[in-house]
Order: structure tokens, then C-alpha cells, then sequence
């Protein structure tokens, strides 16, 4: 059966069961994770319905697949407007109001032009007109209130924070292994 490229996505799981990323989820198209199999790199834990077939087999396409190696994750999440966005909720730090990324800027707590450097605990999430708002100053002299003092996360805080913006697509047989580490309710 002909098979759309973008269809049937496999979630992609490390050895510990559970997934490479959280935002963006980590998820391969069902060629890659078909290959992976035959490279015998890859356990199948779930499949679809849908199947694939060659001359010399029929394979049902996996939906969620474990890696046979762990893959460690950096302790240390890399420094982007994005992950800033993600540590922050995709808040601004000022308002406290939620906003899609294209809306956030970041703002250096410290203006650059004081002294102020581009790290983790110098950048917040801010909506562009509280950053202008702000302008040259510290929020201090623009009477302005951070949310939260900023610090550099961890991988893991990154992850947690990300499973509260899932996907928009979410095959159901993936649901067991996203947020099997949330504490469940009575």
C-alpha cells in the first residue's frame, strides 16, 4: 500500500522508555524507523494498523519505537530564545501573560549597554512592547517586577516544562510513554 511521507510517525524513546525530547517531541518519519528496524538499532514497542510491504515481506509500521543503546542527554540544555521561551513558560517575565513565540522577545535584565551579558541569568521572555517599555534600564529603575529571578535550567526542567505544551498531534498509542513520570490522579 502506498504510504503519505508525512504519515504515521513513530515516537522515538531512549533505552529508559522514555522520549529523546519533549519539545520537539522526538518522533521519526515511518521510513526512518522502519530502516532502524531492519538496522536492528531499534526495538518496536507499538505499531499501527497500516502496513508496508517489499517483494520479500509486509511489516506493520511502528508507532512507538525504544533505541537498543542509551543515548545520555547533555546536562547542560543549550542556550536559545527558544529553550528561554521554554524555561519561562512562554511568559513574559514582566506581565505575566502567556504568548505565542512569534510575540516574545528576550530581554536582558541588565541592558548589554551596562554591563549586562547574554546568559541564562541575565535573559527573560518579554513581550516586545514591555521590553521597549523597559528600554535602557534595570527593572528596578523602570519599576518593572520579574516573575522569577532567571537561572539556568537543567535538561530535565526543560523537559518537564515542555510536557506542558504537547503537539498537535498525538497518536494514542504514544500517550503511555509521554507523561508516564506525572504523578497520577485518584
Amino acid at each position: 500500500m502506498n504510504v503519505p511521507t508525512n504519515a504515521f510517525p513513530a515516537l522515538v524513546l531512549n533505552a529508559d522508555f522514555r522520549p529523546l525530547s519533549y519539545f520537539p517531541l522526538s518522533v521519526w518519519p515511518w521510513q526512518d524507523s522502519v530502516k532502524a528496524v531492519f538496522l536492528e538499532r531499534v526495538n518496536i514497542v507499538s505499531e499501527y494498523e497500516q502496513t508496508v510491504s517489499s517483494p520479500s515481506c509486509e511489516i506493520r509500521l511502528p508507532s512507538v519505537i525504544s533505541l537498543k543503546e542509551y543515548v545520555p542527554l547533555n546536562r547542560r540544555p543549550a542556550f536559545t530564545r527558544f529553550n528561554v521561551f521554554l524555561r519561562d513558560g512562554f511568559r513574559c517575565q514582566y506581565s505575566g501573560i502567556r504568548m505565542p513565540t512569534e510575540r516574545l522577545t528576550f530581554d536582558h535584565v541588565i541592558p548589554r549597554s551596562r554591563g549586562g551579558r547574554t546568559s541564562w541569568d541575565n535573559v527573560v521572555a518579554a513581550s516586545a512592547e514591555m521590553n521597549l517599555l523597559k528600554a535602557n534600564r534595570t527593572p528596578r529603575e523602570a519599576g518593572m517586577t520579574l516573575l522569577r529571578t532567571p537561572v539556568q535550567p537543567t535538561v530535565y526542567e526543560l523537559q518537564r516544562h515542555a510536557r506542558r505544551f504537547p503537539p498537535n498531534y498525538l497518536h494514542e498509542s504514544w500517550n503511555d510513554f509521554l507523561y508516564w513520570d506525572t504523578e497520577l490522579e485518584d
